[in-house]
């Protein structure tokens, strides 16, 4: 095994090449980048343009079981097996997402791979990068004050106060933020009603931005935003406050596709972040485009476990954009599968396949749900020290009786030497011709049903429930012509149920649907179940505690 530092200390030792060298890897010329300093750079859209008659590669999904608190690696496994393909001698391309403020500064910090197995410059992707999270969060604030300024100004559209939906945001952990009211203070400060914030990542607008083809769908979606309702319940858009116009300009550079590297100089695209516990958790189209069109195998993730990111990757991303993925790496280890049996955090290290063997109901069920959309998985078992050769054979027995193999990988701790097998067994079945794609429910089946298609098929729930005021709505958006939208899913990430403590594979439960919201302009209907939070907050003890610069200017504490 190579010779360990922390993860930040393996990014900075990293030799990174010009960004132009990595462009040239994918044969885009040096005036199609523009570059934000030596190592990061967007694609210029007349090149896009250019390429978007060739035909595309294979696309390789990267999920994983039900996050635990002992981790499981799923952007490190992206990382490593785009690596591994290179390295096998492929000509392959990673796209992930842009990391968050909230979480790294927070609960998770950051989020660019580790070991050896990252995305560099690791410091610039999970801080302000290219600028796009500003530019999202200005474009959303943007609308959000065009709708009180229009309300100030006579009311033209006779916007209803009380039934505006448009709420604000901020990329920050903030719960004090949640519910708030505006307005206050007098006459010159408009009309006082109630509203709240989420978080940016949560933004329609965010969606939007992954789910657009060309700057022209862009602001044709941007201007499909419903904002609110008349006191008629007559939707009113950003459009018809002429706010879509601004908007689009806001966002004009920032929907060029990010390009960087890995720390083995291999192609990156890292390009927008929706969370996949309240938004859709898929990187852009823009970027997954570029690199299908660019390259013969793309390795892109999808958030959290396979029963959110890779079903809305396949429900919402693929359906919208007519993508057909040819592979899914499901990612496991075996820590949080002793924690999924009931072990404690404490005793993860010690041997336990009893507690395998009542975890891995969590992974054949993810294994069985990813299937059902027609896409053959593979197993990847991020291996640990503390593994033993009993728990891995325990894993392989099971999820080969569940229809898929399991592969070991070491990609942490030897890069892409530790996913050559991994690579091997992806370009087996991506060029097998198996997959037959297909989402889980059909464009014109009810929202309800599909809400509750996804709750019984995915989650494994006896049904998904909602108040008549719910379906009211829902029913209203389908007379509205809202009907054939795919829905998304707001809800825990770490259990199948609402229930955050349920491990395993619980089954019959209940999926209570709180709220729904319509995204217009991303073309979905979000569904927030049980106690989701679409603004979380700090933990008691949050990440940005430990986050300072050094005495020579470098920023400590981020990993």
């Amino acid at each position: 095994m190579a010779d360990q530092g922390t993860d930040i200390e393996i990014a900075r030792a990293a030799n990174q090449l010009p960004i132009a060298d990595i462009g040239a890897k994918l044969e885009i010329p040096a005036e199609a980048l523009h570059a934000y300093g030596s190592n990061k750079a967007k694609v210029d859209y007349g090149f896009l343009d250019e390429i978007s008659d060739r035909p595309r590669g294979k696309l390789i999904l990267v999920t994983a079981i039900t996050p635990t608190p002992a981790g499981e690696g799923k952007t490190t496994t992206t990382v490593g097996l785009g690596d591994g393909l290179n390295r096998i001698g492929k000509n392959a391309a990673i796209c992930v997402r842009e990391p968050s403020l909230g979480p790294c500064f927070g609960m998770k910090g950051g989020a660019a791979g580790g070991g050896y197995a990252q995305v560099v410059p690791m410091e610039d992707i999970n801080l302000h990068f290219t600028g796009d999270m500003h530019a999202i969060g200005a474009a959303h604030n943007l609308l959000s004050a065009m709708v009180d300024n229009h309300i100030y100004w006579e009311n033209e559209l006779r916007v209803d106060s009380r039934r505006v939906s448009w709420r604000r945001v901020v990329d920050i952990n903030d719960r004090a933020l949640r519910d708030i009211t505006v307005g206050l203070g007098g006459i010159a400060n408009g009309f006082a009603r109630e509203t709240g914030y989420d978080i940016t990542v949560a933004s329609e607008i965010m969606a939007i931005f992954c789910l657009a083809n060309s700057l022209s769908d862009l602001e044709r979606r941007l201007g499909n935003i419903v904002i609110g309702q008349t006191r008629k319940r007559e939707a009113i858009t950003a459009r018809q406050l002429q706010a879509d116009g601004a908007m689009a300009v806001l966002l004009k550079d920032a929907l060029m596709p990010n390009l960087v590297q890995t720390l083995e100089n291999n192609p990156a695209f890292v390009h927008g972040g929706p969370f996949a516990n309240i938004a859709h958790g898929c990187n852009t189209v823009m970027a997954t485009e570029a690199a299908l069109r660019l390259s013969d195998y793309v390795v892109t993730e999808a958030g959290f476990g396979a029963d959110l990111g890779a079903e809305k990757f396949f429900d919402i991303k693929c359906r919208k954009a007519g993508l057909k993925p040819d592979a899914a790496v499901i990612v496991a280890t075996i820590r949080a599968l002793k924690m999924h049996g009931g072990v404690a955090r404490d005793d993860l290290g010690i041997e336990n396949v009893g507690a395998i063997q009542e975890g891995i109901a969590n992974l054949k069920q993810h294994i069985e749900n990813v299937k059902k959309f027609g896409v053959p998985p593979v197993v990847a078992i991020n291996r640990f020290s503390t593994d033993t050769d009993a728990e891995i054979a325990a894993v392989a027995d099971a999820a080969s009786e569940a229809g898929a193999d399991v592969v070991e990988c070491t990609h942490w701790a030897d890069g892409s030497a530790g996913t050559e097998a991994l690579a091997h067994k992806v370009v087996e079945i991506a060029d097998s011709g198996r997959a037959s794609f297909a989402p889980v429910y059909p464009d014109d089946m009810g929202l309800f049903d599909k809400i509750n298609t996804v709750a019984r098929e995915i989650y494994r729930a006896s049904e998904a429930v909602a108040n008549k005021s719910l379906h009211d709505q829902l029913k209203r958006w389908e007379d509205e012509g809202h009907g054939h939208l795919p829905v998304c899913m707001a809800k825990t990430q770490y259990s199948f149920s609402t229930d955050p403590d349920l491990k395993g594979a619980p089954s019959d439960h209940i999926v209570p649907v709180r709220e729904v919201r319509l995204s217009a302009g991303a073309e979905f209907v979000v569904a927030i179940c049980g106690n989701i939070m679409t603004m979380p907050g700090l933990p008691r003890v949050p990440a940005a505690n430990f986050i300072r610069l050094g005495e020579d200017g470098i920023v400590e504490g981020l990993f």
